[in-house]
């Protein structure tokens, strides 16, 4: 996601040069939980698939080759420059701001978001948005952070010490409108749209210092760095010190939780 001239502001601006490094970590860490859960909702050829907030495009670009030349899969951003590079005869790429701009109707098997609603106020609107979008018996794939309900605790694990730049990032993303709990309610709203077979699955992993987690968590500093900075929760020493620890394998955080919900439309 990236900011908006119609008045959003979104707390990472896919234009920044951290983008790539953030998407590549997103990618590895993420992409084999969604591909299972998206086989296991039974993704089959011909599908016509909806990838709203595509990102880099990893997950559209596999959805295009798994429906085959009889499918389509639309991917949509605000700001579609890493999804340039994608040049399939069944992928739509498309700037689209899922707040504003419509969608057709009754139209996909399947409509995915990944780290999309955690930034949108309106979240619940698109939502429902989304479900429209869906054939009668299609799918939604809904994935989001919850960032709160596990903390770093070095009571628990030596290995785990404060992060206060991590913290501090978390009040930045909650002052700017990100519901930092976004995923541990999705599936409740998903029932409250109607849909049935609702069901969800929370990930974790363990990421130390060196890892994919760690490169993520750097992308997101650095490119926030002189907002943190300006709220004064942290102050620089304390930015490089979190910053080295996260090339230090002996330094250990859990993730956020990203949870997976999905439901199905009604006949």
């Amino acid at each position: 996601m990236s900011s908006d001239p119609c008045g959003h502001s979104y707390v990472f601006d896919n234009s920044q040069v951290q983008t790539a490094s953030r998407f590549n970590a997103l990618e590895a860490i993420f992409d084999a939980g969604t591909k299972r859960v998206v086989a296991e909702l039974g993704l089959r050829a011909g599908w016509n698939c909806l990838e709203a907030g595509a990102g880099g495009g990893s997950i559209a670009n596999w959805l295009s080759s798994e429906v085959g030349s009889e499918g389509h899969v639309l991917a949509t951003d605000l700001d579609t420059r890493h999804l340039k590079r994608l040049d399939r005869a069944n992928m739509t790429v498309r700037d689209h701001d899922v707040t504003r701009d419509p969608l057709p109707d009754c139209h996909f098997d399947l409509a995915h978001t990944r780290l999309l609603l955690i930034h949108l106020p309106d979240r619940e609107q698109v939502m429902c948005k989304l479900v429209s979008s869906l054939k009668p018996g299609g799918y939604i794939l809904l994935e989001e952070f919850d960032s709160l309900s596990l903390r770093t605790n070095p009571q628990v694990n030596p290995a785990e010490s404060p992060f206060p730049t991590l913290e501090a990032l978390h009040r930045l993303m909650a002052d700017r409108g990100a519901e930092l709990r976004c995923g541990r309610l999705l599936a409740g709203r998903l029932r409250k749209l109607g849909l049935l077979d609702v069901g969800s699955e929370g990930r974790i992993f363990m990421w130390h210092g060196g890892s994919a987690g760690a490169q993520l968590m750097r992308a997101n500093i650095e490119q926030l760095r002189p907002a943190i900075l300006a709220s004064g929760l942290v102050n620089a020493t304390q930015i490089e010190d979190d910053l080295a620890r996260l090339d230090d394998d002996g330094f250990a955080f859990p993730s956020p939780i990203l949870w997976a919900a999905w439901g199905r439309r009604p006949f």
